[in-house]
């Protein structure tokens, strides 16, 4: 059976990262994932990690920031910047015993076509990584296209996606070839929305047809952890943040039980 698993998400509003990680934690989380994004945090990303360690979660990934990432397909010395930051995060989360990082490809909705400029860089990031034994999981974010042309063009048994089923909702209006990505789906982003904006609710409180979803992660060959991307605000702060992530545990129970059935 799948384990499940939740990100260490450091927007959650009201509360910091220590009482998320301890919510977590009681609500029977055994797995977790990390943002790394070198942002300067109270609680910083290295710290999040020992916490997290020191209190028997295990890191399944590291989701790596996408600040600039849009420059990694023009000429320029800010993607060759992104190239490099991207290999020491790689290395940190070697350090760090965490076996994969997820990356976006784009951020926003317009971003330069995709290009060889961009894939020679993500060939030196992902060659790079599959020397130290890091899988890299690339996401879909808000524009088609780039998933399939990288993954065509890089073809190495440490390169695949994250699939979010939030951003193929919202942003592909639930059109995703899973065909063409089976056997390289790494790692999900499960949460879900109303379709009209990227809400990160508890599976089950908008309008995703889960049901789908899992049969096509299982026909797909996935066998990766049932893992939220969940956000404790909006409706949610009527309830405790122990509550929240039970709660979140719960549904990741019934995706799990779909998934397996």
């Amino acid at each position: 059976m799948q384990e499940i698993a939740v990100v260490v998400h450091n927007s959650n509003e009201n509360v910091n990262v220590l009482e998320t990680i301890n919510s977590i934690k009681n609500a029977g989380f055994k797995n977790v994932f990390i943002q790394w994004y070198d942002k300067d945090w109270e609680c910083s990303q290295d710290k999040q990690v020992k916490i997290c360690k020191e209190l028997g979660l295990n890191i399944i990934f590291a989701h790596l920031g996408y600040k600039n990432i849009n420059y990694i397909w023009e000429e320029g010395l800010e993607g060759e910047k992104l190239v490099e930051k991207y290999k020491k995060d790689i290395l940190n989360c070697k350090q760090y015993n965490i076996p994969m990082v997820v990356m976006h490809l784009t951020s926003k909705s317009i971003a330069p076509i995709y290009n060889e400029i961009g894939l020679n860089r993500l060939k030196e990031i992902t060659q790079y990584a599959q020397e130290l034994g890091i899988k890299v999981a690339f996401e879909n974010t808000k524009i088609k296209g780039y998933l399939e042309y990288v993954l065509e063009n890089i073809r190495k048994d440490n390169v695949g996606i994250c699939y979010d089923a939030g951003h193929c909702h919202v942003h592909f209006n639930d059109e995703f070839n899973f065909e063409i990505f089976k056997d390289r789906i790494f790692a999900v982003h499960l949460h879900d929305n109303d379709k009209k904006d990227d809400l990160h609710l508890l599976p089950f409180d908008g309008t995703i047809n889960w049901n789908y979803v899992m049969e096509k992660l299982k026909e797909c060959n996935y066998n990766g952890p049932i893992t939220l991307e969940l956000c404790y605000r909006y409706d949610y702060l009527n309830m405790s943040l122990d509550e929240f992530y039970k709660e979140g545990f719960n549904r990741g129970q019934k995706l799990q039980n779909i998934f397996t059935k």
